[in-house]
């Protein structure tokens, strides 16, 4: 999720991590230079990226690694849909088959 600089935000960038076993967590978070790192980086991973200046600030707000708050599951469910629907692949993608995890979500 992204925020580009605008009149009443602070740019915000944060990167999420879905297993397919739990909740999405919090795996970077960022403001102003270290939001443009985060995207940058995941631009040069082919990351899909996703703008919604009012759910970054909010997801900015929570700690590494912490789980998303149950009141936005709906909102990053859609988000994550359309992730795994762009790149070709479905939830189930990422649960592991044979004891191996995906790394690349």
């Amino acid at each position: 999720m992204t925020q580009k600089r605008a009149d009443t935000h602070t740019p915000a960038a944060v990167a999420l991590k879905y297993d397919g076993e739990r909740a999405p967590v919090i795996t970077a978070t960022g403001t102003w230079e270290l939001a443009e790192e985060i995207i940058r980086i995941a631009r040069e991973h082919e990351v899909p990226l996703y703008e919604n200046a009012e759910l970054a600030g909010i997801l900015a707000r929570l700690s590494l690694n912490e789980e998303i708050p149950e009141e936005l599951y709906r909102v990053i469910a859609e988000i994550l849909a359309f992730a795994f629907h762009i790149r070709g692949r479905t939830p189930e993608d990422t649960r592991p088959t044979d004891g191996a995890r995906s790394v690349d979500q």
